[in-house]
């Protein structure tokens, strides 16, 4: 049947009802995402196209007991003209201003928030050394802030909220007005935030982790070995003291939150030595603005040692060619086909979702509560437990349809654990 398109009226007064699940969505990210305690400040980083949605959050915060809360406004076209205009050596310092409004408000115990919603193709031939930069200083000039989300001692959420120039690359054929409904919709419906009780059903998604999470940790393996008929024959080894995560987060003084909304994954970090073989991207990664696609990565020794992509390979050397520990893995995650993102058919060009629709890896840096006491370890001692560190991670997706993974023990005895991109009780 063909698609009728509606009137920009039509879209308004449809928009306007979803006010109440909206609403909704609000409590759950403030609730469930941050978690936010009574007088606890929270800190909202959100595009300036969705101011709406930013008072939205503010008021749920505030009737959540938040003491008070900051907003960091973002907007793509103002990046691309900071980027297009300013030196590249620029990049390379973090305002000092900025330095002291990150670490303080992580050093006084602030929730972050942030709602993600930007125009894929925003920094389309920018030089990606710029935003590399831009990235990479604050990630080592912030250290408070970097290190209060890394080792547990702040909580956090990245979210999604639509706007038109990312609606559009989603849904070309539509109108803006439509495109941008039409991403509320799939966002709510993708978050487990378009019913009645979006709190209720992510306790009920939570425990759901569980069992996957029982199944790993308890098998312990020493190594996964993943193929499929794109070519991907892979190998990654596991550190001895890994731990499989996934799900809920909690912090250092056993806050509950939920870093990810949406989230499918169950994950841990791999040893950083031990990577063999080639892997296959499954969708384009969209990173700084800019899109990789049909790229693959052979790794030896732990390392990145070839790497090629039909479009977006000088962003991807960027990735790779960050610091000396960026071209190793930091993440291994498994997310079954069978989830909200991958049935909706829909590929978002934004890593916060296709990373959910897909099982995938991560280049750079790996996670403290992937293992055994390690969110009490300094950063020289996970890279001797073999937990990678890096200024960067950035996830990549190779979850085909048919991809098959294998735990292997230490004895070298194989238990299946996807078959055919889903987890093998799914069969």
């Amino acid at each position: 049947m063909p698609h009728i398109p509606m009137t920009d009226e039509e879209c308004r007064i449809a928009t306007d009802a979803l006010s109440d699940q909206l609403d909704l969505y609000a409590n759950l990210l403030v609730k469930k995402g941050v978690a936010v305690k009574h007088g606890q400040e929270l800190v909202l980083q959100a595009p300036v196209e969705r101011a709406d949605f930013a008072r939205r959050v503010v008021a749920a915060a505030y009737r959540a007991g938040a003491g008070h809360v900051t907003v960091i406004w973002a907007d793509d076209a103002i990046s691309r003209l900071t980027y297009e205009n300013v030196e590249a050596s620029w990049f390379e310092q973090t305002p000092s201003w900025k330095i002291e409004q990150l670490n303080s408000l992580a050093e006084a115990g602030a929730a972050f928030l942030f709602l993600e919603g930007s125009d894929p193709s925003a920094l389309k031939g920018i030089d990606p050394a710029k935003p590399a930069a831009a990235a990479r200083a604050r990630n080592t000039q912030c250290k408070s802030f970097r290190d209060g989300m890394d080792f547990g001692r702040n909580v956090w959420c990245i979210a999604g909220v639509p706007v038109a120039a990312w609606a559009k690359h989603i849904f070309p054929e539509l109108s803006e007005a439509e495109a941008v409904y039409r991403l509320w919709n799939l966002i709510l419906a993708t978050s487990r935030a378009d019913g009645e009780d979006p709190e209720s059903a992510w306790e009920t998604h939570n425990a759901s982790f569980e069992k996957s999470k029982r199944f790993l940790n308890s098998h312990h393996f020493d190594a996964l070995r993943y193929q499929s008929s794109n070519g991907t024959d892979f190998t990654v080894g596991l550190t001895a003291g890994h731990i499989w995560d996934g799900g809920a987060g909690r912090t250092v003084t056993g806050t509950s939150f939920f870093p990810n909304i949406p989230t499918e994954e169950v994950f841990t970090s791999p040893d950083r030595m031990r990577a063999e073989g080639i892997v296959h991207s499954a969708m384009p990664l969209v990173h700084a603005g800019q899109i990789v696609r049909d790229f693959w990565l052979c790794f030896e020794g732990g390392r990145v040692v070839e790497y090629d992509a039909e479009q977006g390979k000088d962003v991807l050397r960027t990735i790779i060619e960050r610091d000396e520990n960026s071209c190793r893995l930091g993440e291994c995650a498994l997310v079954s086909k069978n989830t909200p993102i991958r049935q909706s058919k829909t590929l978002f060009f934004d890593t916060l979702y296709d990373e959910n629709a897909s099982c995938h890896l991560a280049l750079g840096t790996g996670f403290p509560e992937c293992v055994e006491g390690g969110l009490d370890t300094d950063k020289d001692g996970l890279l001797a437990l073999g937990v990678n560190q890096s200024v960067t991670h950035v996830d990549f997706m190779i979850g085909s349809d048919d991809l098959n993974i294998w735990g292997v023990a230490a004895d070298g005895a194989e238990t299946p654990v996807f078959v055919n991109g889903q987890w093998v009780w799914e069969e």
